[in-house]
């Protein structure tokens, strides 16, 4: 039998995924799980010091949840940097894919892509957010649109699971867009998604959810709708990108069918969220996108706040619209552009985020029992982690213990 490994820190500032606790704290991990959090006053430090098989003291340096970033797209090939510059040279985004740029662009360089290239490729993006402090990541596909391509995205995705230190959730996004193959016949694209993409995806047990756009330029509420019944069908949990630049009521369809989350909501309303509050989806919000496509239509958050519906923040990382692979800059783009509190906004990346990926009973929170994703920072105030870009530095990463 192995012996159990248990460690302690104390003098620990705590932000336990819901707020910083108001005194110095002391906290201990056994092997992968958090064992106890006990305020400092109601212990001794010898107590420790024969109990634990490592003890140090922190000195009043903050410890959050690991961060979690709920909606990435970290997988693809290509680079539309071309494109950006484009765009601020006065095309249109309409001129732009006409002459093979936009997603269709994404989708022919990764369709020509090896396995190989792509984990490559991936493995660079992932490590800025594990540099970061990041201990769970969702990574969705939606670069393939085909049966075979949207499958490899996956396969990759669990290959980074299996070769790096960080939880990974798949989520299969075949629904990203109409490929060109389907071009005037979206819901025979639609039948392939809801009658062969989603059963293989399940039965190779490569996703853990499936998410569609939900847009005038995406797909429609009903045929999204049909895709919620075949995720459902297959035992996949339900999340959708609505309300990003119109509002279809898709966000009150999704929470309806039983969505974890519903994503980037800029157009959202007051029906739609209570909806949301109703069935407890979360609302995750996307600044990263906000600010590359210079949108000013920002999601309602009074009314978020008012409905008491969870918000999560995510980088969006992806070729196009948030080519941002940072989840600590979004901490303070949620906070300069959408207004959230420095404390909602850590919320956003700890405790909500582990809600819009149905993680909320494994991590992302503080507490006895929890799987010991933490993070140890050089400072003293949770605010600073929304505050400052770049500051502060992070000292030490635990996933699972470790």
């Amino acid at each position: 039998m192995e012996k159990t490994v248990k460690t302690t820190w104390i003098n620990a500032r705590i932000f336990d995924g819901d707020r910083e606790l108001p005194e110095l704290m002391a906290l201990t991990i056994q092997d992968s799980l958090i064992l106890n959090l006990i305020p400092m006053s109601q212990i001794s430090k010898a107590s420790f010091s024969t109990s634990s098989d490592t003890l140090i003291d922190l000195q009043g340096l903050l410890i959050t949840p690991g961060l979690i970033d709920s909606h990435t797209h970290l997988v693809f090939a290509g680079n539309r940097a071309n494109e950006f510059a484009a765009r601020l040279e006065g095309k249109t985004y309409a001129e732009i894919a006409t002459q093979g740029g936009g997603i269709m662009s994404t989708v022919k360089a990764t369709r020509e892509a090896s396995e190989e290239r792509l984990l490559a490729l991936a493995q660079q993006r992932l490590n800025c957010f594990i540099a970061e402090g990041v201990t769970s990541i969702e990574i969705k596909s939606g670069y393939g649109l085909d049966v075979d391509s949207e499958l490899k995205l996956l396969r990759v995705a669990r290959k980074l699971a299996e070769n790096n230190p960080i939880r990974i959730q798949t989520t299969l996004l075949g629904a990203h867009a109409l490929p060109p193959e389907f071009k005037n016949a979206p819901d025979d694209y639609i039948d392939l998604v809801c009658e062969t993409m989603i059963p293989q995806a399940a039965d190779l047990g490569l996703a853990d959810a499936v998410d569609v756009f939900c847009e005038g330029v995406g797909f429609t509420v009903a045929q999204c709708q049909k895709i919620y019944q075949a995720a459902a069908k297959h035992g996949l949990a339900i999340k959708a990108h609505t309300e990003q630049l119109s509002n279809l009521s898709g966000s009150q369809a999704a929470a309806e069918a039983g969505a974890l989350s519903v994503d980037h909501i800029e157009y959202l309303d007051e029906q739609g969220i209570k909806a949301m509050a109703q069935h407890g989806t979360v609302a995750t919000l996307l600044p990263g996108a906000f600010y590359i496509l210079k949108e000013t239509q920002k999601p309602p958050v009074a009314l978020l706040r008012q409905y008491q519906v969870p918000m999560a923040i995510a980088s969006d990382a992806n070729p196009g619209t948030s080519p941002i692979m940072s989840l600590r800059l979004m901490l303070n783009m949620a906070c300069t552009l959408f207004e959230l509190t420095p404390n909602e906004a850590l919320q956003g990346v700890t405790s909500n985020a582990a809600q819009a990926l149905g993680l909320a009973q494994i991590t992302g929170t503080i507490k006895p029992g929890m799987q010991a994703d933490l993070c140890i920072w050089d400072t003293t105030t949770s605010a600073e982690l929304s505050y400052s870009i770049g500051l502060p530095t992070l000292k030490q990463r635990i996933f699972a213990g470790k």
